[in-house]
């Protein structure tokens, strides 16, 4: 029987921008090498799948070459589809069993805000040695949580500059590299770009994961709990992000617009 599924472009109000992931509704569980070859064939930086568990759902997220273990614009895109979709009524939470835990979507206006683990970074006492021929830049603070390193340039001008060789940056031993700085526009607190070759994505348009990391980073830095984030690729992203008063949690709010839907045949 063929089953449900939409694209939808996360963190923007616009069709086009933000990023893209794809949602498949499922009727019950599935193979995850099948998901896999339906995340390649997809070609989208994520591609998410929701079963019916419980009281919420199971969710699972995959990029084209892997499943992922926190993927926070394909949560987004997931939340807006049971909306959209009639499945959750306009007041109901969206809540989510994952590979990083219980999360949760709730709408707020025109925004979706997600509850999502913090991801704090350690400062790293020797970046990895082709970090620096990898991005083509000079590294400042270079930081490492679990999935990801994350490098403060010195300038926006330097981060919108940078063209990676991603040759080099797959071989890294992590998910992606983050990088950021303070922003330039009284409009953001900081801006940033992700780049992840190693998951086929070389650079990620609007990374929800990733600012589970620099939150609380720039939280540190700016003494304020509550930012506003800009993701600098071509079709750019807003994420705001609020870090909880006691660091473990923080929230991530954006819109999300559908853009295609269909249905899989399944093979």
């Amino acid at each position: 029987m063929p089953l449900k599924i939409l694209q939808v472009d996360a963190f923007t109000s616009e069709p086009f921008k933000g990023n893209p992931a794809a949602v498949c509704l499922l009727d019950g569980p599935r193979d995850g090498g099948w998901m896999q070859k339906v995340a390649r064939e997809m070609n989208l930086p994520e591609t998410a799948f929701l079963i019916p568990a419980g009281d919420g759902f199971r969710l699972r997220w995959f990029a084209p070459r892997a499943e992922v273990d926190l993927c926070g614009h394909a949560t987004l895109a997931s939340a807006h589809v049971l909306w959209e979709e009639g499945i959750l009524g306009p007041g109901e939470v969206a809540r989510f069993e994952t590979k990083s835990g219980p999360l949760s979507a709730e709408k707020k206006g025109d925004l979706i805000e997600m509850d999502f683990p913090a991801e704090p970074e350690r400062a790293v006492e020797c970046s990895p040695p082709m970090l620096e021929a990898a991005l083509g830049a000079r590294p400042g603070y270079v930081g490492e949580n679990r999935f990801d390193l994350l490098v403060e340039l010195d300038s926006e001008e330097t981060l919108r500059h940078l063209r990676p060789k991603f040759n080099l940056m797959k071989k890294l031993p992590v998910r992606g590299v983050i990088v950021t700085c303070a922003s330039d526009s009284p409009e953001y607190d900081f801006v940033s770009r992700f780049f992840a070759p190693a998951l086929g994505v070389d650079e990620d348009p609007v990374t929800g994961s990733a600012h589970c990391c620099l939150g609380p980073h720039w939280a540190r830095k700016l003494g304020k709990k509550d930012l506003v984030g800009y993701q600098a690729s071509e079709r750019g992203g807003i994420v705001r992000v609020r870090v909880g008063e006691d660091g473990d949690r923080v929230r991530l709010g954006g819109e999300a617009v559908t853009v295609l839907k269909g249905e899989l045949i399944e093979g």
